[in-house]
């Protein structure tokens, strides 16, 4: 079963659900700007990621400048931010079995079928 941390708006976002339903995954969707993770979520996703906190966040996002924040921002500045703004999170992400990515180029995601 993948998790997929989904904005119906987003281009991206729908073109990595489409993949994954073209390929018969299980999919669970989480529209996770309704469904707003929490800090221990972010963190748990973002060691399945590999990845720094920092290559989570949209720091294009307005909210991103508004709140101060620059690449430099610590982790737990920047999982706090997500957790209280979840229009920061980098979309879309899937998650199967401890491991995640972020679907940015879509085809990332075939890596988790």
């Amino acid at each position: 079963m993948i998790t997929y941390w989904h904005y119906p708006k987003c281009s991206k976002s729908r073109a990595g659900l489409a993949l994954i339903e073209e390929r018969g995954a299980d999919v669970q969707t989480r529209v996770y700007l309704e469904d707003t993770p929490s800090v221990q979520e972010l963190k748990t996703v973002l060691a399945a990621l590999n990845v720094p906190a920092v290559e989570m966040v949209r720091t294009g996002e307005k909210v991103f400048k508004e709140l101060g924040l620059t690449k430099d921002s610590t982790e737990e500045e920047l999982l706090a931010a997500m957790a209280a703004n979840p229009i920061l999170i980098e979309r879309p992400i899937a998650i199967k079995d401890g491991k995640a990515v972020i679907g940015r180029p879509t085809e990332a995601i075939e890596t988790l079928l």
